[in-house]
C-alpha cells in the first residue's frame, strides 16, 4: 500500500518548520528525520519522527496545518500529531497532542503531562506521527527538499535521515546532508552571499545529487557567470518588511557533458524560497517570469512549464551547451510566519532584472540585446579600420599618442593586440549604454537597425573572431 499525496505534503511542512527553528538558534543545531516502517498482520504502518535541537516550537506554527484522515475513501493516518518541545530557559519538556481533524481550537490542541528536565539545559522539538503505507514514497520528496535547503547554506544546521524497513542492519539506510565544504561562506556572510554560493554548488553538483563537482560538465567554479539582485517594498506600501533576492547562474558545459547522465536538457530550473524554506512557486512569481523583458538580454522565452509548483523555463534558439539556473528568495524574517502578503509581480520582476543587469555589468559584451549585438557585428571591421589608420600614419607623434591612449608602448605593440583592444573598448561602451535606463540613453539614429525586434542570443554568422564567438566566454 502506498502513502497517499496529502501525507508527504504535511511531512514537508513539518520539516520546514523544524529547519526554521534550527536556523534561528544561535548554536549549531541538528535536524533528524526517522522513517520506521513496520509490518503487522493487518497493515503496513510507517512511524515518522522529526526532531531538532532548535529554539523550541511556537504552537502557532501548527494552526494552519491540514491533512485529512481519509483520502478518496482510503484511511491514510489517524490525524494525530504528538509534540514534545522545550526551550533552554524552561525546566520542563512540554507534551501536546494536536488533532488536525478538529477545527475548534480547544479541541484541536490537548496538553499532556510534562516531563521535568532535572536541571538539564537543552532546547528542541520532536514531532511524531504514524501513517498507513510504505515508506518508499516519502524518501524522494524529503531528499529533494533537503537538497534545495542546502542552497540557502545555513551553516549552523546539520541534517540527517534514517530509513528503517526492518530490524536487521541491512534494512536500514542513513542519509547525511551537508553544505559543500569546498567553498563555504563565513557565518557573517549575508543571506544573498550564501544564496549565490549555494546556487553555484547546486549547479556544479547537479542539484546537490552528487557529492562533488561534476567534472564531465564543469571545469571549475570560476567559469560560472553569477549575477544577483535585490528588491524591497517601499515602507509606505501595504506589503512591508519583505526582501526579494534573486541569483542567476549561467555556465558553459564541457564537451564531455554528453557522458553525464545528469546533464541538463537546456531547460532552466527556477528554485523558489519563501522565508528560508523551499516552496512551490506562487502565481505572482510565475506571472513575473513571463513578463520579464528577456529579449533585452538576448534571450527568447519559449514555454514556462509549471508542474506541481516546480517551474522550468524553455528558451528558443538556445545552445545545448549553456545552462541557466535561477533562485528566487522572498523573506521577512518572522517566526512563526505571520506576514501573509507575498511579493507583487513588479517586485519579482525588479529582482530578476537587477540580477540580469548585474550579470551584464560583470561581463562585457554578454547578454546584449539583438540591437546591440547587431552593432557589435560591425565592431571588428571598425576596429581594423581604426588600427589601420594608426599604423599607416607617417606622423610618429600622432601614432604614439593614439597608442598611448590605448595603453600601449609604441616600441613593443603589435597590430593584432591594438585591434583587440579597440574592439573591447567599443563593446564596453555599447554595454554601458545598454545598462542605462531607456530615457537616459543617448538619442541616435539606428544606423545598423534593419527592422524587426526579434532578439537572438547567438548570431555567429554576424560576429567575427574569438571574442565574438558563440561561446559565453
Amino acid at each position: 500500500m502506498e502513502i497517499i499525496a496529502p501525507v508527504p505534503k504535511l511531512l514537508l511542512q513539518l520539516i520546514s518548520s523544524a529547519f526554521q527553528r534550527c536556523r534561528l538558534a544561535e548554536d549549531l543545531c541538528r535536524l533528524s528525520i526517522l522513517l520506521d516502517q513496520s509490518t503487522d498482520k493487518d497493515s503496513l504502518i510507517t512511524c515518522i519522527s522529526i526532531s531538532d535541537t532548535g529554539i523550541g516550537c511556537n504552537l502557532e506554527e501548527f494552526q494552519d496545518l491540514k491533512c485529512p484522515r481519509e483520502f478518496n475513501g482510503v484511511k491514510i493516518w489517524d490525524g494525530l500529531l504528538s509534540i514534545k518541545t522545550t526551550c533552554f530557559s524552561e525546566d520542563e519538556v512540554y507534551n501536546y497532542h494536536i488533532n488536525l481533524d478538529e477545527y475548534t481550537s480547544n479541541k484541536r490542541l490537548k496538553r499532556q503531562p510534562s516531563q521535568y528536565k532535572n536541571g538539564a539545559k537543552f532546547s528542541g522539538t520532536e514531532v511524531s506521527l504514524s501513517v498507513f503505507g510504505s515508506v518508499d514514497v516519502l524518501v524522494a520528496p524529503i531528499i529533494g527538499m533537503i537538497q534545495k535547503m542546502l542552497v540557502l547554506q545555513i551553516l549552523n544546521v546539520t541534517m540527517d535521515m534514517m530509513v528503517k524497513q526492518g530490524a536487521s542492519p541491512g534494512a536500514q539506510t542513513q542519509y547525511v546532508f551537508a553544505v559543500n565544504a569546498d567553498k563555504t561562506p563565513s557565518f557573517t556572510a549575508s543571506n544573498l552571499e550564501r544564496l549565490k554560493s549555494g546556487l553555484e554548488d547546486y549547479v556544479l553538483r547537479h542539484g546537490n545529487c552528487v557529492d562533488m563537482l561534476c567534472d564531465f560538465c564543469f571545469s571549475d567554479r570560476e567559469h560560472l557567470k553569477v549575477g544577483s539582485g535585490t528588491a524591497c517594498h517601499d515602507e509606505n506600501r501595504k506589503r512591508t518588511g519583505g526582501i526579494m533576492e534573486v541569483v542567476i547562474v549561467i555556465s558553459d558545459l564541457l564537451e564531455t557533458t554528453r557522458q553525464c547522465t545528469r546533464s541538463c536538457d537546456g531547460k532552466t530550473e527556477v528554485l523558489y524560497f519563501d522565508n528560508f524554506s523551499p516552496s512551490s512557486i506562487p502565481h505572482v512569481a510565475l506571472s513575473a517570469l513571463k513578463k520579464v523583458d528577456w529579449k533585452s538580454y538576448g534571450l527568447i522565452l519559449g514555454n514556462v512549464n509549471d508542474k506541481d509548483g516546480h517551474v522550468f523555463l524553455e528558451w528558443e534558439n538556445f545552445p545545448s551547451y549553456v545552462q541557466i539556473q535561477i533562485a528566487i528568495h522572498w523573506y521577512h524574517n518572522q517566526y512563526p510566519t505571520r506576514q501573509k502578503n507575498g511579493p507583487g509581480i513588479n517586485l519579482v520582476k525588479k529582482g530578476i532584472k537587477n540580477a540580469l543587469d548585474d550579470l551584464k555589468a560583470k561581463h562585457e559584451g554578454f547578454l546584449l540585446s539583438s540591437h546591440a549585438r547587431k552593432i557589435c557585428s560591425y565592431v571588428p571591421d571598425l576596429a581594423r579600420s581604426i588600427a589601420g589608420l594608426i599604423f599607416s600614419s607617417t606622423d610618429l607623434d600622432f601614432q604614439g599618442d593614439c597608442l598611448s591612449v590605448l595603453g600601449f608602448q609604441p616600441q613593443e605593440v603589435e597590430r593584432e593586440a591594438v585591434e583587440d583592444c579597440i574592439q573591447r573598448k567599443i563593446v564596453t561602451v555599447i554595454g554601458m549604454n545598454e545598462r542605462k535606463p531607456q530615457k537616459d540613453q543617448e538619442a541616435a539614429p539606428f544606423l545598423f537597425f534593419e527592422g524587426g525586434s526579434e532578439t537572438l542570443y547567438f548570431e555567429d554568422e554576424e560576429l567575427e573572431g574569438d571574442y565574438y564567438s558563440t561561446s559565453l566566454e
